[in-house]
């Protein structure tokens, strides 16, 4: 297998800043063993103008049958000569894959230690690749990576140049090509891609691979239009993983919706009012009342579960009665704007040792979140599918069990005092529901009744004598012990 990657560049910014951030000096040629064969990079121009790193993939056919999966069905050898006689040695893209994310994990990474900030930079590049294989041919080549903005070429490689009535084999001879591109992205693009259009993996799948999918496809995968046949395909057709992978990638999309800016369309009403003395935004009055909840409860370590860019984290260090604030969300995007927000890098030890950013899904049960005094779901429920808030309300109510919960949901009844919300719709697309007071009340009280809680409920917003509040929230506090209610 071979790929290169070329950039361009200018006085002020040479094209050999590419060896920095590949950490492979452009005056040498080096060699990286690998369980299947030996990887060379080397570079066969590189001056101020233009640069282009080559990686040869040299693969030991032998190594490739005796470490590979080589066993069929009851542990039978599969045919002996068809594992030996294949191409598999000269266009094997998990290889070249692993072999990308081996020689290059730094640069896969976004580290550069001696320029730290080149791996943020966008350049020009062209990736090529002189024989892919692709299940899908040319068109499905286009349909993944277009999507990304890489302007694609994939041209069919002729069976036979001399015999061209034999057809198009199953290879493509392809270019990528972007004006405007981080290097970090490329690789990851090509990290999952690849092996996907070749539609086959040279070692058994297993659950670590949905999570290296998750990690090289953060920021672009979870709205790719071709989102299930990249997952289904990148994890060997694995029913069990692929639903696993989807479920937290629906998850990941739902999670980067803007708790303020992309959900709300009270914005846009306050935008439309011309009194002088503009009123509060519902957000702002949220999160009012969701710390006076905490506060009547007592709670001192708090739990903001689905805390996307940390809004109601960065209200609640305002208050010292809150002594520990742990934000979680499914998104490390949405963590690392709400790290941002928080200046943590720049925070005082002390107010640093009371607040504290998790990865997590609130699909699976985490022994992370045991033992805190409260936990707060602010704007999260709506963004499920109906079948799956068992499993939130099993791993906030069931095993989490924190003292309090706060649940805060919109109240669809008020949607008709909004004239800038069409009828029928809901406030954002990516909310799965909207509740009535008596559906959201009769959930919450289900829900108390299943886990030793009680539900007490609180308007948030203007209570409309006719249609209620625009948010309604839910105070859930712990009545039976869980061991009590297990005997």
């Amino acid at each position: 297998m071979f790929l290169t990657i070329t950039t361009t560049g200018t006085p002020e910014r040479p094209a050999t800043e590419l060896g920095f951030l590949l950490h492979k000096h452009p005056e040498k040629a080096q060699a990286f063993s690998t369980s299947y064969g030996t990887a060379h990079v080397l570079y066969p121009e590189a001056d101020a103008e233009r640069c282009t790193a080559a990686l040869l993939l040299e693969v030991d056919a032998v190594a490739l049958v005796r470490r590979g999966k080589g066993k069929g069905r009851g542990g039978a050898p599969d045919a002996a000569l068809a594992q030996y006689v294949n191409d598999r040695p000269y266009a094997a893209s998990s290889l070249l894959a692993v072999a990308l994310s081996g020689v290059f994990s730094s640069a896969m990474k976004g580290v550069c230690n001696a320029r730290p900030e080149l791996p943020a930079v966008p350049r020009p590049l062209r990736i090529a690749v002189p024989a892919l294989p692709a299940r899908g041919g040319p068109g499905l080549v286009r349909r993944l990576f277009e999507p990304l903005g890489w302007t694609v070429t994939a041209e069919p490689v002729p069976l036979d140049t001399e015999f061209p009535q034999w057809g198009d084999s199953r290879y493509v001879r392809l270019e990528l090509e972007s004006a405007d591109r981080t290097l970090v992205e490329a690789l990851r693009h090509l990290y999952v891609l690849l092996p996907v259009l070749d539609d086959a993996k040279h070692y058994w799948v297993s659950s670590d691979e949905v999570d290296k999918l998750l990690r090289a496809g953060e920021g672009w995968l979870p709205g790719h239009p071709e989102q299930k046949l990249i997952t289904s395909r990148y994890l060997s057709r694995r029913w069990s993983l692929t639903r696993q992978a989807t479920e937290r990638l629906e998850l990941v999309r739902l999670a980067e919706a803007d708790d303020s800016e992309v959900e709300e369309i009270d914005n846009a009403v306050e935008a439309e009012t011309e009194t002088e003395e503009r009123p509060t935004p519902l957000a702002v009055q949220r999160r009012e009342a969701i710390t006076a909840a905490l506060k009547a409860s007592g709670a001192a370590r708090v739990l903001d579960l689905g805390c996307g860019q940390g809004q109601l984290v960065q209200a609640l260090l305002k208050d010292p009665a809150f002594t520990e604030i742990v934000g979680l969300d499914v998104s490390m995007r949405a963590l690392t704007i709400a790290s941002r927000r928080l200046k943590l890098d720049r925070m005082g030890e002390r107010q640093a040792a009371r607040v504290k950013l998790l990865q997590g899904s609130l699909a699976y049960t985490d022994h992370r979140l045991k033992g805190y005094d409260a936990a707060v779901l602010s704007e999260v429920i709506e963004h499920l599918d109906l079948p799956r808030l068992p499993a939130l309300e099993y791993a906030v109510f069931g095993a989490a069990r924190p003292r309090t919960v706060l649940v805060t949901t919109p109240n669809v009844e008020y949607n008709v005092r909004w004239e800038s919300l069409p009828a029928g719709h809901v406030r954002h697309g990516d909310h799965r529901f909207e509740w009535t007071r008596a559906e959201f009340r009769a959930w919450a009280e289900a829900v108390a009744e299943r886990h030793g809680y009680e539900a007490e409920f609180i308007p948030v917003g203007p209570d409309d004598p006719e249609v209620g509040p625009p948010t309604q929230m839910a105070v859930f506090t712990q009545t039976t012990p869980k061991e009590a209610k297990a005997a």
